[in-house]
Parts: structure tokens; C-alpha cells; sequence
């Protein structure tokens, strides 16, 4: 578990917590995530199940997003990011097909950059992104995924997608295809909103109610330890990766160091 700082724009600051577990049955981690409170940036990235070196993708998509912050200056944070994921994609693309016809290297991303006023998430696949306000949870992502699109035109109820069998086919991931597209969708910030970035090993485990419930007491760092552990007492074939982000008025600001604990 990793604590990280509050970060101060001249409207708003930050705390975010994030961890990440392999899950209770898989011996390789292809989740990874990072957190960049002084910028304004947290992501989630889960290597794509079934691929050659999910783990080397999501990492690959760290370390791109990461070194953003060695930069001086930022003009555009949002398309600074993006195109940061765009280049990691034909880079991983690029390196499929040293591997051989029908390779794939690959990994959802989820990142959410905060903005003046706005917090913007950009995605591709499953991973999501969750807005929590004033005790209302709402899902700010829509997965690129095939149950995704039964559920959308009545096909499939919530409940039946949670266990179809091709609940973890997806049609779009960073290193998938030369020609990739990122959805955005903007949002408001305000003091006392929380965000909730996750791979899908969370969700698999936790309903959006069992989520509502833990985000609605506790700062981030409390609610990121009871999401896994909550997770991690169920059955939690999947990695899982978690961040929580607390939105808090300037003058709310605190010092805390940073600390790591290991779970």
C-alpha cells in the first residue's frame, strides 16, 4: 500500500492511496499503476490475460506516463497523457510483432488527470474509473468489452455480464492495434469527491454497492486497505489493482510523509 502526499493545484488538493495484489491464485502480477499527486495523475493498467508479457505492457505504460513528470512544464496535461499512450501503443505493437504472427503485448489502461476545474478520464478496456459524491457512486468508464456492449442493447442483464463466459473479452487495449482509440469524458471536481481507479480483478469480486459502502467513510488510504482486503476474502482469481483519490479544498491541505506499508 502506498500513501501518497496531498498535491495543491490553486483550486483544489489531492491525496490518493494505491495497491496492487496478485490475487489469490496467480503467481504473476500483470497489473501495475501509478500515482503522481504532484501532477495530477493516477492510472491502472491490467496486461491483457492470455497475451505474451501482459506484465512487460502495463509496466511499459507506467514507466511512459511516469516520465512525464522529469518534463518541466505541461501547456496540456490531458494531451500530454494521451499522447503518451498513443506512442506506448505503436511501441508495443512494434514489439508483437518481433514475437511472431498473432502475438500480442498488451494492457487496459484507466487514468484519470486532474485539471482546473475538472478531472478528465481517458481508458481503453476494462479497467475502470469511479466518481463517488456525496454518497452516490457513479462508473465515469464504460468498458470496451463484449458483455459491455449485450448489456448496452438489452441483451444481457448486469448480473448475467458479471459471469458470462466471455466476460473478459475486450476489443480495444493499449499494443492491440496500430490505430487505437482513447475515450474521455470530463468531469467536474469538488471538495469531498473521491475517485476510484481499479483493474477488473476488483470489480469481479466487489458489487458497486459493496464499493459505495466502504468509499462513504475513511480517507483514501482507509478505503484503498478495505477494498483489498475485502477482495482478497473471496475467491480473487484476478490480479486486482486499486487507487482511491480524495478531493480536498486548499486550505484542507495536510502534511503527511510518505510511507509504505507492504500487504
Amino acid at each position: 500500500m502506498d500513501w501518497f502526499p496531498f498535491r495543491m493545484n490553486n483550486m483544489f488538493s489531492f491525496a490518493s492511496a494505491g495497491c496492487t495484489h496478485p490475487g489469490n491464485l496467480r503467481e504473476i502480477n500483470q497489473d501495475a499503476y501509478l500515482s503522481l499527486p504532484e501532477r495530477g495523475v493516477w492510472l491502472v493498467a491490467d496486461g491483457v490475460g492470455g497475451h505474451q508479457r501482459g506484465d512487460v505492457a502495463s509496466q511499459a505504460i507506467v514507466d511512459a506516463v511516469a516520465s512525464l513528470s522529469l518534463e518541466p512544464c505541461w501547456e496540456n496535461p490531458v494531451e500530454a497523457v494521451r499522447q503518451r499512450l498513443l506512442s506506448v501503443n505503436l511501441e508495443l505493437v512494434q514489439a508483437a510483432r518481433q514475437l511472431g504472427s498473432g502475438a500480442v503485448i498488451g494492457s487496459t489502461v484507466a487514468a484519470l488527470v486532474a485539471t482546473g476545474k475538472q478531472g478528465v478520464c481517458l481508458w481503453a478496456g476494462d479497467s475502470r474509473i469511479y466518481g463517488f459524491r456525496r454518497g452516490r457512486l457513479s462508473r465515469l468508464t464504460r468498458d470496451h468489452s463484449q458483455v459491455e456492449e449485450l448489456v448496452a442493447r438489452g441483451q444481457l442483464s448486469v448480473e448475467e455480464a458479471r459471469y458470462h463466459p466471455h466476460a473478459n473479452v475486450i476489443y480495444r487495449a493499449i499494443g492491440q492495434d496500430e490505430s487505437l482509440e482513447i475515450d474521455a469524458l470530463a468531469y467536474s471536481l469538488a471538495p469531498g469527491d473521491k475517485f476510484l481507479l481499479c483493474t477488473d480483478g476488483l470489480t469481479k469480486e466487489l458489487y458497486d454497492e459493496e464499493i459505495a459502502e466502504i468509499l462513504a467513510t475513511g480517507d483514501c488510504q482507509e478505503n484503498c486497505d478495505r477494498l483489498m482486503e475485502t477482495a482478497l476474502k473471496r475467491p480473487c482469481r484476478d490480479n486486482l489493482t486499486v487507487i482511491v483519490v480524495d478531493v480536498r479544498a486548499p486550505e484542507e491541505t495536510k502534511t503527511r510523509s510518505l510511507k509504505t506499508i507492504k500487504i
